[in-house]
């Protein structure tokens, strides 16, 4: 599949160092786009993922960034579209690794950080690059996470942040539609990698935990980080041209 080949500009990923942001930096390259990526504090990973999407023939950058600095997200956005002539897709795959606990236990003060990591994150990215999808026509894609439909106990820090992004990704839908922008979400379930990897590993989520939870899955097996770019992609691309102001569950039926 050639996706992208034909788009002009570049496709920008946050969070491309993560297993899903680079998995999802990966299929985008692997479809004809050029890639710029941002990265928290990984450099070894990022030059790795380098290496691959310039392996696969196509342009890519590498930006470490803090995107709580709304001035300097602004201008990784911007740096972003001269180099690359322009952006076609923005993708958010950011968000700081999050503990299951029950929100009893959670201060206020805890609460607002992670507000700040990650919902008014996203606002920082999207904000500046809406002048620069319009002129392409392009479109966002927010990943966030089945908690938002189908609740699993000790996920409240994870699910009110990435609500929030919900909500701000379809209100964008439905104002920047008239200038050709669509705005979805990919919501994830139960992974082997990314955040629900590390739960797995750190074992927060015991053996007993993880059974319940495969019980709750209708295909009895929880997905990859790859299965989340594929939906990723598909939805930034044209094959998705009609569809804006969607979350697609990517979960197993989880939510079902």
């Amino acid at each position: 599949m050639e996706d992208f080949s034909s788009r002009p500009g570049a496709a920008l990923v946050a969070g491309g160092t993560g297993a899903i942001g680079a998995a999802i930096v990966r299929t985008l390259a692997e479809r004809g786009s050029d890639v710029a990526f941002t990265y928290r504090a990984n450099q070894e990973a990022a030059r790795a993922l380098t290496e691959e999407v310039e392996a696969c023939g196509r342009r890519v950058s590498a930006t470490g960034l803090d995107l709580t600095d709304e001035e300097a997200t602004a201008r990784a956005v911007r740096a972003a579209a001269e180099d690359f002539g322009g952006l076609h897709t923005l993708v958010y795959a950011a968000g700081p690794h999050v503990p299951m606990t029950h929100l009893s236990t959670v201060t206020p003060a805890r609460y607002r950080a992670q507000l700040e990591a990650d919902a008014v994150a996203f606002f920082n990215l999207v904000h500046p690059a809406l002048p620069l999808l319009r002129e392409s026509r392009g479109g966002v894609v927010a990943v966030t996470t089945v908690a938002t439909r189908r609740y699993p106990v000790r996920d409240g820090l994870s699910s009110g942040a990435k609500g929030a992004v919900e909500a701000v990704a379809r209100a964008l839908a439905a104002e920047e539609g008239r200038y050709g922008v669509r705005v979805n979400c990919v919501a994830p379930g139960m992974l082997t990698d990314g955040i629900a990897g590390r739960l797995i590993s750190t074992g927060e989520l015991d053996g007993d935990a993880l059974a319940v939870t495969r019980r709750n899955i209708p295909m009895r097996r929880f997905g990859r980080a790859q299965d989340i770019a594929e939906a990723v992609s598909f939805l930034a691309s044209d094959r998705a041209g009609f569809i804006t102001g969607q979350a697609l569950g990517v979960d197993g039926g989880y939510s079902v």
